[in-house]
């Protein structure tokens, strides 16, 4: 892995940031939201909106208080972002509503969709709460036989963590439309890349760029699970409940430390930064793959659609 690909040297510390959508990217910058989609039949769609709600909050602006903020905010523009790109390949028959999407829209009327979008979210919650908290600490709950050592009880339990987010990566990384999201994954950080060296956003351009940034999410959810493993080594290992419940208050606690140090690490090129940021990098060698040239395109056309005229509005 070659860091100077990386953290390359005089790269302006933007605070642009997107994801990956199907067939797309979603850009965010400091007034506007970009999906740009490549259609079925090629062409590609731009859907802009601007940046609203608690993003314009003071809120934003205090450490620690704005990675959780940043968290949930992030899933929810990314579920939007997901539901609009699939939108597009959707076939007929699979547009028929069910009847709890019909229900809640009988509830709700035109607040219906910002319903679903919630729900859909608190799933992703519960769904992922229970897989990486809730199941390690009951299995490594069975270790106690062996040790009543808090620190091997609780290291275990983030190790067992770390290696069930790695199958599900490689699990999930085997279909082939997801595959496809990760190359657009790669175009995106190739982009962004290209736009924070200064140079025109042109495909020849962002091509020659690495598909591993620093400020990726799953660089952040890799510091997550590290930083979670130090703090709930700090509780001992109490009954399984209690530990449960630990982890769910701490978890605010653990997603600021853990924005911080990645809004840190997108700004400063430091051996220390490097050093925290390896196993994030590798573990995106997982999440993204080399994209072709129209995947370039899709990504450049949505930073394109965030970009200010003030050029020092979206740095750090």
């Amino acid at each position: 892995m070659d860091l100077k690909k990386i953290f390359i040297e005089h790269a302006r510390p933007t605070n642009i940031g997107g994801q990956a959508v199907i067939e797309g990217v979603m850009m965010r910058g400091p007034k506007d939201i970009a999906i740009a989609v490549r259609k079925p039949n090629q062409e590609i769609e731009i859907k802009k909106e601007p940046v609203k709600g608690i993003s314009k909050s003071k809120l934003t602006k205090i450490p620690m208080i704005r990675g959780v903020i940043a968290l949930i905010e992030a899933m929810v523009i990314g579920v939007k972002a997901l539901t609009y790109s699939a939108e597009f390949f959707e076939e007929e028959e699979d547009q028929k509503k069910g009847k709890f999407e019909l229900w809640i829209e009988e509830k709700f009327g035109e607040k219906a969709n910002d319903i679903l979008i919630y729900f859909s979210v608190f799933i992703a919650l519960a769904v992922g709460m229970l897989i990486f908290i809730i199941t390690p600490t009951l299995l490594i709950h069975f270790l106690k036989t062996q040790t009543n050592n808090p620190v091997i009880l609780n290291m275990s339990e983030g190790v067992l963590r770390i290696f069930i987010f790695i199958g599900y990566i490689l699990l999930i990384s085997r279909m082939k439309d997801i595959k496809r999201v990760f190359q657009y994954h790669g175009a995106e950080h190739k982009t962004i890349h290209c736009y924070e060296s200064g140079l025109p956003l042109t495909v020849e351009n962002a091509r020659q760029f690495t598909t591993l940034h620093p400020r990726c999410g799953t660089s952040f959810l890799v510091i997550v699970m590290v930083i979670s493993m130090i703090l709930f080594s700090m509780i001992g290992w109490p009954s399984p409940v209690v530990r449960i419940l630990s982890r769910f208050i701490l978890m605010p606690i653990v997603a600021g430390i853990s924005y911080e140090i990645i809004k840190w690490a997108g700004k400063s090129k430091s051996k220390i930064v490097r050093f925290m940021s390896y196993p994030g990098l590798l573990m995106q060698k997982l999440t993204t793959n080399e994209p072709d040239d129209q995947q370039l395109e899709v990504a450049i056309e949505a930073l394109k659609n965030v970009l200010v005229e003030d050029e020092e509005a979206d740095l750090w």
